[in-house]
């Protein structure tokens, strides 16, 4: 027997309907067989005998159904194992992966972030690199990524005096400024890029 060919939008809720309409499968009903369920055992090609049903047949046999049924108590462990890939191993990623030649980059992405383009690292006045808390802190004492240790301390005794509601009358506006300010400070002096 041929399968019908479902076309798209000829479903409902399991509905197929196909040119040579079968009556139901199950005995004594005259009904139209619009809905597919499993037949018995697969063939000896491997392929899953089918059978047409009604809407109540199929709603019958969708109660009655056991996926499991016939299946070893080992079967059913590794049919419920939530992760059945995870023991194969996996393929190693390259490590010249963006240094393909065939990788159209028009706005020089790749090369600007793994070369020496605009994406390079940010380094101190030493030479030494900046790590991202670094940059976050010089930004807070409004510094540039040049800036050295006597630029820091300069600028923050500048927003100290600025900040400190004793140098400023009694202003308590700017107190979480000012802790911001101790803090990017605190971080920079131990840092290892000023160090």
């Amino acid at each position: 027997m041929t399968e019908p060919r479902f076309k798209r939008g000829s479903r409902f809720h399991g509905r197929v309907e196909h040119p040579h309409q079968q009556p139901c499968a199950a005995e004594g009903c005259s009904s139209a067989g619009e809905f597919r369920a499993p037949g018995g055992d697969r063939g000896s090609d491997g392929q899953r005998d089918w059978r047409w049903l009604c809407l109540d047949h199929v709603r019958e046999f969708n109660a009655r159904y056991n996926y499991f049924s016939g299946m070893s108590p080992e079967e059913i462990a590794a049919a419920q194992t939530p992760h059945p890939s995870w023991d194969r191993k996996t393929r190693a990623f390259a490590s010249n992966a963006y240094a393909r030649g065939d990788i159209h980059d028009p706005l020089d992405i790749l090369s600007g972030r793994y070369g020496a383009g605009s994406f390079a690292r940010a380094t101190a006045k030493n030479g030494r690199v900046l790590s991202a808390k670094d940059r976050s802190a010089l930004s807070v004492l409004r510094l540039d990524d040049d800036a050295g240790l006597a630029d820091i301390r300069r600028r923050y005794t500048e927003l100290v005096r600025r900040y400190h509601p004793d140098a400023n009358g009694g202003d308590r506006t700017h107190e979480r400024q000012l802790q911001d300010v101790i803090d990017a400070y605190t971080h920079l002096k131990s840092a290892p890029a000023f160090a």
